[in-house]
């Protein structure tokens, strides 16, 4: 970050949270306004024809004596609910483009400014508030849609508490969130992908009499229509709940975390500010909507940055990667499962996309070889994010100048306003940079709880607020946080912890392997080994003596898998996780064979 004032730019593109882009010879850099008191609030884009290459962030310059990384509070956060922030950027930017749906096909298709998108929210919201009274569950069962995001922004002005379901889910599934969260209504979609969610709501609704009511998100009569309660929209706090996300469900079935507006605005504002995101960029969101990575990173990081958000209903690589072409696209996050698809999917393709500035990643490892083909593909700038659903969701995020072996080794440094220590798990104490422990967080962005279960909430956050993510880690003298994998999937082999993070990390680095999951199966003589699931390229058979010497080349003996087993694909969860739990289950009933 520069540390000197503004003289010598030629141009200075203010944004609201007091950032903004300084052009000097044809490069533009950010800047934070906190330091450059003499800059004045102008042109809030960049000049036509010329491209926002951001090319230095701020970053804290910090030496730790221990893993515990202090609050940082150079940012502000806003008392601010998700219905102020859409009202605030309106009047700011009416005519912008603020909405754009994409088909199943990859096309865009309807299109709203910012004027629009709040007229149509506030209009739901008061037809959701002759409805429902303050505070009331709302559940929306759908793939991603523009109907979704309105329904997102007109529960937080109605004072609904909004219920995301997974889209996949069958009628155990769609039964138990229905109930466990409390809700009175189920918004859905007739059909999805095979899967017929109308039959489906209605037969879990003649189950559950607490669902009153069953809406078609895409029937307009039946989404606006209005009841018999007075039409007027309550006040909203910014610690009122916002949402019950329902967690990824790595290691069982998922608990449901209340959100409030506080975390997940401040979260998206911060995320958008490090990735250096200029207003009027166009972000491309396929995450799903169900999960926070598509309606909180992305729908209110987009908010945030005062952009544009196109909203697809499917990920298909070829697709994607035409409508980013076609739309000269700015930002997209995604999974590494995603841009290995989009990387693979390019070589029939040879498009250019020379408007993307910004791939964010998270959820897995990420191999140094997949960073450096996403970079070659778009030209751009690539960020690692790390935190849970219950975190909001970003704790984590590398920098945009970070080096590429902090990139691949590290999720970055916390946000702004966020405390992370690494902790012993048995004693709660912080441990010594550099030494495995649980992650733990404290600050605005941790969740109410966990919803209707005051046992899970005490267990995860504790007396003295740090949530404990279960997920183990390191953290260096500077505040880079390494993920090293789960604190219930620690491989503990003849008495020693292994951490599959790092064997997986090294085995992407081979060209045999595709995707991979290290995970501890079950030994009379070691109590656990070590077994290696991988994906190669194209299925080709795998080259399991080759593997072997290439682990020992570069691990310890006891950390080279005694098992490999080839898949075709990993059981995942919604958001791109490998369910490393079900690949245990389906070995041990003879799911797979060995290599």
């Amino acid at each position: 970050m520069h540390d000197g004032g503004s003289e010598g730019f030629d141009a200075l593109n203010v944004n609201g949270d007091g950032v903004c882009a300084a052009r000097k010879d044809n490069t533009w850099t950010t800047l934070a306004l906190d330091n450059y008191p003499e800059a004045h609030t102008g042109v809030n884009s960049c000049p036509a024809g010329e491209r926002l290459r951001v090319t230095e962030v701020r970053m804290y310059r910090i030496r730790l004596g221990e893993s515990l990384f202090p609050a940082q509070d150079d940012v502000a956060i806003l008392e601010e609910t998700l219905g102020d922030a859409l009202r605030r950027v309106t009047a700011a930017r009416p005519d912008d483009a603020a909405l754009v749906e994409v088909t199943l096909e990859g096309q865009p298709a309807r299109r709203w400014s910012y004027a629009a998108l709040l007229a149509d929210a506030e209009r739901l919201a008061l037809a959701f508030a002759s409805r429902w009274e303050t505070g009331t569950r709302i559940a929306v069962w759908s793939p991603n849609s523009p109907e979704w995001v309105i329904v997102e922004y007109a529960c937080a002005l109605a004072g609904l508490t909004l219920v995301t379901v997974n889209p996949a889910y069958q009628l155990r599934e769609l039964a138990y969130v229905l109930r466990q969260s409390g809700a009175v209504a189920l918004l859905h979609v007739e059909a999805y992908r095979g899967n017929p969610m109308g039959e489906i709501a209605r037969a879990v609704a003649a189950e559950l009499p607490a669902i009153r009511d069953l809406v078609d998100m895409e029937d307009p009569a039946q989404l606006f229509a209005t009841g018999p309660r007075p039409a007027v929209l309550p006040a909203v706090a910014p610690d009122d709940p916002l949402m019950i996300q329902y967690t990824s469900g790595t290691t069982g079935f998922p608990k449901g975390a209340v959100l409030h507006h506080r975390g997940t605005v401040n979260n998206g504002r911060l995320y958008k500010t490090r990735m250096g995101m200029a207003p009027g960029s166009r972000w491309i969101n396929f995450m799903p909507m169900f999960h926070t990575g598509g309606s909180c990173c992305m729908t209110q990081g987009c908010l945030q940055a005062e952009g544009c958000l196109y909203v697809c209903r499917l990920f298909e690589p070829a697709a994607m990667l035409r409508l980013i072409a076609a739309e000269d696209a700015n930002a997209i996050l995604a999974v590494p499962t995603m841009l290995l698809a989009m990387c693979e999917a390019q070589a029939h393709l040879q498009l250019a996309y020379p408007g993307m500035r910004m791939v964010v990643s998270g959820g897995s490892m990420v191999a140094p070889d997949l960073v450096r083909r996403v970079r070659g593909l778009f030209d751009c700038d690539f960020q690692i994010i790390y935190g849970q659903t219950e975190t909001s969701p970003v704790a984590c995020q590398s920098a945009l100048d970070d080096s590429l072996e902090d990139i691949c080794t590290s999720v970055g440094q916390p946000l702004p306003q966020t405390e992370l220590s690494i902790r012993d798990p048995a004693e709660n104490t912080v441990q010594p940079c550099g030494t495995v422990g649980e992650i733990c967080i404290r600050g605005y962005l941790n969740m109410i709880g966990y919803n209707d279960d005051p046992a899970a909430t005490a267990a995860t956050i504790d007396t003295a607020g740090w949530l404990h993510t279960g997920d183990l880690g390191t953290m260096d003298d500077r505040g880079y946080v390494a993920v090293t994998g789960r604190v219930k999937e620690m491989i503990i082999r003849g008495g020693e912890n292994l951490f599959p993070a790092e064997i997986e990390n090294l085995l992407l680095e081979h060209p045999a392997v595709a995707e991979v999951a290290v995970v501890g199966l079950p030994d009379e003589r070691w109590g656990e080994v070590v077994a290696a699931f991988i994906r190669s390229p194209d299925g080709a058979a795998l080259p399991v003596d080759e593997l072997k010497r290439f682990c020992r080349a570069h691990l310890a003996p006891q950390k080279t898998p005694t098992l490999w087993i080839p898949v075709a694909d990993f059981p995942l969860t919604g958001s791109g996780k490998v369910q490393k739990f079900r690949l245990r289950e389906m070995y041990e009933t003879g799911g797979f064979a060995r290599a």
